[in-house]
This record gives C-alpha cells, structure tokens and sequence, in this order.
C-alpha cells in the first residue's frame, strides 16, 4: 500500500459526500450502528453512489451476533448480489463459529458469493477465542482486501500489542485499524507500518449526528504525518 488509507463510516448520502469532502478514500456503508453496523438498503448504496464517487465496502450482517445459520447466510447471499448491482465495490463480513473460531464454511460461501469484488474481515476477529489461530484462518482466504481490527474487543487502545504483533508477523498490509481508534493511537500503528485507518463516531459528534467534513480532514492530515 502507497500512502495511507482512510476509511469513514457511512450511514447515508450526506456523510458519504462530506467524508469525501474531507479526504476519505473510501466508505464503510451501514445500517444501525446502535447494533454495531448491519446490512444497508439498495437504496442506500445506489444514492451514495449517484453523489459520491468514493468506493463502497458495504456491511453484511443481519444482526449483532458472529454467527451466521444456512438461513442467514441466504439472506446475505441476496442481499450482496441486490447491493453490486446498487454500486458496491467491495463487502465487509466474517462469521465466528459457536466455540468462537473462525466459521470458514460460512465465509468461504460469502466470498463466493460476492467473488470478484474484494472484501473486509470485520471485527468478529477481535471477539475470537484464540485471535492468533483466527488471523492464521482469515489471513489465507482469497479476495481478502483487509481486517478492520482493534487488536481487542474493548478498543485500539487495549489491542495495541496485538496489532503490533500481526504486523510484525508480516499482516500489516492487511490491517485495518479501528474500533475506539483514538489519534493518539496513530504514530505507534504508523510505527508498526498499518497504513490503513477506519473511523466512525470520532468524525461525527454523536451516530445521530452527521459526518463532519473537517473531522476528517484532521483525520486524512494525521495518518499522513508519517
């Protein structure tokens, strides 16, 4: 990765055009971040994607467990395919098994369902029972763009140690951190050599709130202080 990459979170059009506005590279598209991000509408992604050229990993999550059953997995099956032909570039999923590993049979089948278009590992990583067996799992699936992570359930700032040893482990190109991302926590991630950075409620003064554009620009200056 040239340079460093900063994703925003999305909820509609309007933060979608001011993250571009403030020097987002690209969107995290979502539904109800009071479940911590679910699946969006069609009609979501179709109006960003008339206003705002950024690309699109859309969210796909029924609810906020992990876990995702045959039925689950249809449904998300559909919704992904309705979602490419509203605009979306890539997606962002990943199921955790009932002992808390990673549950392969139900992200392998996304992938292939969504397959060419790239995608996200989100933060079910963080909540695995043995998180180094879980990044050796999700590491190695194909199309994998990156692993939004925290390093911890709690947030960056209790994960910081788990990022740095992913990075050192050679999976810095993949990390995407956030979840609690702070800026005091950037030069230490810089250091470990993550280049790519998410954020959600730390551009927007509440999820009730819009995006605010030079919330993001203070975030695009920041990741570049290299």
């Amino acid at each position: 990765m040239t340079g460093s990459l900063l994703e925003v979170i999305a909820l509609n059009v309007r933060d979608a055009v001011a993250a571009e506005q403030g020097g987002a590279d690209r969107l995290e598209v979502v539904a109800d971040m009071a479940s911590d991000g679910l699946t969006p509408s069609p009609e979501t992604v179709a109006a960003i994607a008339a206003e705002c050229p950024l690309p699109q990993m859309v969210m796909l999550r029924c609810d906020a467990n992990f876990t995702a059953d045959p039925d689950v997995l249809d449904r998300l099956r559909r919704d992904a395919k309705d979602l490419a032909q509203a605009g979306a570039a890539g997606f962002v999923f990943g199921f955790l098994d009932a002992a808390g590993a990673v549950d392969l049979t139900a992200t392998e089948a996304l992938i292939h369902a969504v397959s060419p278009l790239p995608w996200t590992f989100h933060r079910a990583v963080d909540h695995a029972a043995d998180v180094q067996a879980a990044w050796r799992a999700v590491r190695l699936l194909p199309n994998l763009a990156t692993v939004l992570t925290s390093g911890a359930p709690t947030g960056v700032g209790a994960g910081l140690g788990v990022l740095k040893a992913r990075a050192d482990a050679g999976d810095a190109s993949i990390i995407l951190a956030g979840g609690g991302l702070r800026p005091g926590h950037v030069p230490a991630l810089l250091d470990y050599g993550v280049r790519a950075f998410h954020v959600g409620s730390a551009v927007r003064t509440s999820w009730s709130d819009p995006v605010e554009r030079h919330l993001v620009r203070q975030w695009r200056n920041l990741i570049e202080r290299d």
